[in-house]
């Protein structure tokens, strides 16, 4: 089946790319806000190539889930949903979580639940974490800071434009007109989805001296879309024997789809080497 059901009844759509031939284990692939999963087929096509099954779903408000686009109805709400999925798609053998922008956000968050001392009934072990540009700061201003502070009390729920400008996910011309011309991209945002995002940084961060978690956090430099110190406060924080990190000083939000995105796939199959099962 290409859909599941979450919790509250909201219809979600699943996405798999299995591998050929032996099969080293699962990477569940997070998007970020305002895309959908169909925009990760070439990071699949490399998963697969290096042995790996991609899976991964619409987020609920996004792509061919249902939802209104950008809202959440809960804190968790995202967080219960990717526990779901994940035991709908998980199949024997390593497990890894690649979460990008606010899915690195949702991704990182989910593994930190785990640090705490009774951790929530949503919460799974997952064998290693991949972070791509993670909104861990969303590098709000302070007029940002106030209309969430007003709205978020009075109107969580108030669908507005989220401010990002198309142009500034990648540098190649072709990304960013498949992303203006996609019917499934969507620019809204509601405060209490900004509000998860907010807090979900706060959180991750708080716990980054405790991680325990194999990670690979990458990251854009010339990010606009998250400010990139989010990224690096979790690689100075986070111990280096746990995380390995690499900053990409002049690319664009969305590494894996800039002009060096084969360098940064090759770093990311290299990197998921160590955790493979070759006998699947």
């Amino acid at each position: 089946m290409n859909d599941l059901r979450a919790a509250d009844g909201t219809r979600l759509h699943l996405h798999r790319w299995p591998a050929p031939g032996a099969v080293r284990g699962t990477v569940q692939i997070v998007h970020g806000l305002g895309e959908h999963i169909g925009r990760y087929a070439a990071v699949a096509e490399a998963l697969n190539q290096a042995g790996w099954h991609a899976v991964g779903h619409d987020q609920r408000g996004h792509g061919r889930s249902e939802g209104t686009r950008g809202t959440l109805p809960s804190a968790t709400a995202l967080l219960e949903d990717l526990a779901l999925v994940m035991d709908r798609l998980r199949v024997s053998g390593p497990h890894v979580l690649l979460g990008h922008s606010m899915g690195g956000l949702v991704a990182a968050r989910f593994v930190a639940e785990g640090l705490a001392a009774q951790p929530r009934a949503w919460y799974r072990d997952v064998d290693a974490l991949v972070l791509s540009s993670p909104a861990l700061d969303p590098g709000m201003n302070a007029v940002q800071r106030l209309m969430l502070s007003v709205l978020g009390p009075l109107a969580p729920d108030l669908a507005l434009g989220n401010g990002l400008q198309p142009g500034w996910i990648s540098r190649d011309p072709a990304v960013v007109k498949a992303y203006v011309d996609d019917p499934l991209v969507h620019d809204r945002v509601t405060p209490r989805l900004v509000r998860f995002i907010v807090d979900g940084g706060r959180e991750v961060l708080a716990q980054a001296p405790h991680w325990q978690t194999p990670t690979l956090l990458m990251w854009a430099g010339a990010d606009r879309c998250v400010a990139p110190h989010g990224s690096a406060a979790l690689a100075a924080a986070a111990p280096p024997a746990v995380l390995s990190a690499q900053a990409y000083p002049g690319l664009f939000h969305e590494i894996f789809n800039e002009p060096e995105s084969a360098q940064v796939l090759a770093r990311l199959t290299t990197w998921l080497q160590r955790f493979a099962v070759p006998t699947l």
